[in-house]
């Protein structure tokens, strides 16, 4: 163990930002000896969740590199020049990539990557304080084979995973499950003779409709429950996308920690909310359903919380409670499909290197500006959608999956390799830019302001 060769960089979990992260080091002068391991046999992106005609929820410069360097060689128009494909996407004319093909995309990167390794599941994290450097122990999940990396810096990737609340769960798992699964179970749901989808997120939607429009030849009875207060887009404009920017994310950084702890939670159709197409796709299936005076066989509820879930015979029933009219009532389904979000729990690998690890007075990650774990260690833990609770809802965006990435290789390397972004928007978040902009705005209150036009 101790004549392990020691990397610049050790990355745990190989989703699109860590992806990025080795696709950005690719790219550099310097030869950074980076690794990055994961769990899984090979890579796959939410493949439960890869349906038909679903698309990502970002533009496809989003992609791993393009916002940071558009000429790089793994960028998206780069994978379509490549598979022959560069046309075709020309003639498509959307700015939105479809999943599988994201998918695709992100495949096609990581074989043309030398520091990618699988089958590698992290199941410890220290540091070595003689060689100065982390030492991380993985596992084949086959073989049961443990080997052990070091590494002079982290890169800690591991996305999130799928949420069942307790109260909901327990339940085999071909009738009861998350949207997560919902590709591999989807033929087991086809059969059944009803199906509630729980949830109102895009996830949820994208069930239901792929549901819906299957109904016509399965004949199964479709519901859709919600707790919220009722099927709503999300957030898609564009100034309502500026909240997605490198500003934006340091403004909500500078906040008093209690004031972000209220404020993400009100940002919910942000991150959380139906795509407007998606949305309008549903109703017109509906609306084309009811021609004739035909009524679909499609229940939507919302304000209305599942507290449980309890199997009886064949079906589930489902404690209901419409929290606003404060009414309760049952209701049965053979499958239920439960689009409760995701969870980013802390990694219990870490459970070795928790006494060097930072933390705020709720037992959260303290992170720096920059998205690095404060420890006390000279190595540096760069941390990927981790840290919403200091940065905001952008965390998990994929452009800003890129700016974050910007800045972690400009510090591995020392130099600004990719150019970091700023002034990327046209609003002011704090009251220093904008008074900084705004020659008629001052923070002296008594002042008479200083027109600079003539309003005459």
């Amino acid at each position: 163990m101790s004549e392990a060769p020691v990397h610049d960089l050790v990355g745990v979990g190989i989703g699109p930002f860590n992806l990025g992260l080795a696709a950005l080091l690719d790219g550099v002068e310097e030869d950074v000896d980076a690794v990055f391991l994961e769990r899984d046999a090979e890579f796959n992106w939410h493949e439960g969740m890869l349906l038909e005609g679903t698309t990502l929820e970002v533009p496809f410069l989003a992609d791993l590199v393009t916002l940071a360097d558009p000429t790089n060689p793994h960028s998206y128009l780069n994978y379509l020049r490549k598979t022959g494909r560069l046309y075709e996407f020309y003639f498509y004319e959307t700015f939105q990539t479809p999943r599988r093909e994201y998918n695709d995309y992100l495949r096609w990167v990581v074989e043309s990557l030398e520091t990618c390794r699988f089958s590698r599941e992290v199941t410890a994290v220290g540091w070595d304080d003689d060689r100065a450097c982390f030492v991380v122990v993985a596992r084949d999940p086959e073989t049961g084979e443990t080997c052990t990396y070091r590494g002079e810096h982290l890169a800690l990737g591991i996305g999130s995973r799928p949420h069942v609340p307790d109260h909901l769960g327990g339940h085999p798992q071909r009738d009861v499950f998350h949207t997560a699964r919902y590709r591999h179970t989807r033929d087991r749901v086809l059969d059944a003779s009803s199906v509630t989808v729980v949830g109102s997120g895009q996830s949820a939607a994208e069930v239901f409709y792929d549901l819906l429009q299957r109904q016509s030849d399965h004949g199964y009875r479709l519901d859709w429950l919600t707790r919220s207060d009722g099927f709503f887009p999300m957030e898609y404009s564009k100034l309502g996308l500026q909240h997605f920017t490198p500003e934006y994310e340091q403004y909500v950084y500078d906040l008093p920690q209690g004031v972000k702890d209220d404020l993400v939670p009100e940002q919910d159709l942000l991150y959380k909310g139906i795509d407007p197409g998606t949305s309008a796709a549903i109703y017109d299936l509906l609306y084309r359903r009811s021609i004739g005076d035909r009524s679909p066989d499609v229940g939507l509820f919302a304000m209305t919380e599942v507290r449980d879930i309890a199997a009886v015979g064949d079906a589930y029933a489902l404690d209901c409670h419409q929290w606003q009219a404060d009414e309760s009532f049952c209701h049965e389904s053979e499958v239920v499909v439960l689009g409760t979000g995701y969870v980013r729990p802390d990694p219990a690998f870490l459970d070795p290197l928790d006494p060097v690890i930072e933390r705020d007075d709720r037992g959260r990650f303290a992170v720096t500006a920059d998205h690095r774990l404060e420890t006390d260690v000279p190595g540096e833990v760069f941390l990927q959608n981790a840290d919403v609770h200091t940065h905001g809802v952008g965390v998990p965006d994929l452009g800003l999956g890129c700016h974050r990435n910007t800045r972690f290789v400009n510090r591995l390397v020392d130099r600004e390799a990719y150019p970091e972004d700023t002034d990327t928007v046209y609003q002011d978040f704090s009251v220093d830019r904008f008074l900084d902009r705004a020659p008629n705005a001052s923070r002296d209150r008594g002042r008479e302001p200083t027109l600079t036009t003539d309003h005459r």
